[in-house]
């Protein structure tokens, strides 16, 4: 019996592994897809994205018949309130990652993405209160000194990495306080956001500044399965999260801006200096020390765990 228990673990393993690992290189080889339709506005872009998204995640939701259950959980006012608020940070951050692919700065983008572990920790400190760790008091000095690098001898404030980081980091933060799944929470951010999505895109058709039905077939192919593109990850994800332990999940998550970075290097061709270099330097010498605690305090706490047990 204990035998089949753990050959049962060790299946949801590896099927969570293959969820965490799939979705977080589809969000790496994203830049891909942006690239294609960098001829197109970004906000155009982000109307498709929400648009589309809504969509695909209501039928979803449908076909899992779970939509009443799920409708039911989002729409109490205090809920409503802080997807509000997640709704205006998603879309910031969709909004600026879709101009950076598009605008040559994958880089910087990736960049964000790997700060943005440790911005958690910044905001969870300054925000919550939590007492830091000395190891991760020393993550944080050293991505401040990556960026410091950056904006001294790059010759420019790299924002979009700030923006990026802060914006997800503020969101998984307020995501954190609302008691509904990840993909129930997407759906009614989508949702919120579709009034005004539907009327820029009605705009665009109308005047016909807009690429879709005007540019070429193959555009308006790739802004309809921006749903998809959007989506089909989160329930990868979803299903990762939930057979896997949360520093699995975390060490995951560094395999997208890797993916992003590459990219922008050798597929996309951005420049990437040494002084690039040293700057990226900084932040995964952070991160390795983050990711070092992190594991060292799981350690700990398991140790003490099976101790009270027995």
């Amino acid at each position: 019996m204990l035998d089949e228990t753990a050959a049962t673990e060790r299946h949801e393993k590896r099927v969570g592994v293959a969820y965490g690992v799939s979705a977080y290189l589809w969000w790496g080889l994203c830049p891909i897809y942006f690239k294609a339709i960098a001829h197109v506005w970004a906000i155009e872009v982000l109307a498709h994205r929400v648009a589309w998204s809504v969509l695909f995640l209501h039928a979803f939701l449908v076909i899992q018949r779970r939509w009443q259950t799920a409708m039911r959980h989002v729409w109490h006012r205090g809920t409503v309130l802080r997807l509000i608020g997640s709704t205006i940070l998603i879309a910031c951050n969709w909004l600026t990652f879709i101009w950076a692919v598009t605008s040559g700065r994958v880089s910087e983008a990736s960049l964000g993405y790997f700060m943005n572990p440790l911005v958690s920790v910044l905001l969870a400190f300054a925000i919550l209160g939590e007492r830091l760790r000395r190891l991760q008091w020393a993550s944080v000095v050293l991505a401040a000194i990556g960026v410091g690098w950056w904006t001294v001898h790059c010759e420019s404030w790299p924002w979009i990495s700030m923006v990026l980081a802060f914006t997800f980091g503020l969101y998984g933060l307020l995501r954190k306080t609302i008691r509904v799944d990840s993909l129930t929470a997407l759906t009614a951010e989508t949702t919120l956001l579709t009034p005004m999505a539907i009327a820029f895109l009605a705009w665009t058709i109308a005047t016909g500044q807009g690429a879709f039905l005007h540019v070429s077939t193959s555009t308006t192919l790739l802004l309809s399965i921006a749903g998809v593109i959007t989506a089909v990850p989160l329930i990868w994800f979803g299903h990762a999260a939930k057979r896997l332990r949360l520093s699995t999940v975390g060490f995951l998550q560094y395999i997208a801006p890797t993916g992003q970075l590459l990219l922008a290097v050798f597929l996309f061709g951005e420049p990437f200096t040494r002084q690039n270099a040293v700057s990226f330097a900084f932040i995964w010498c952070a991160l390795l020390i983050y990711s070092l605690d992190g594991y060292v305090a799981f350690r700990s706490s398991s140790g003490a765990t099976l101790r009270a047990r027995t």
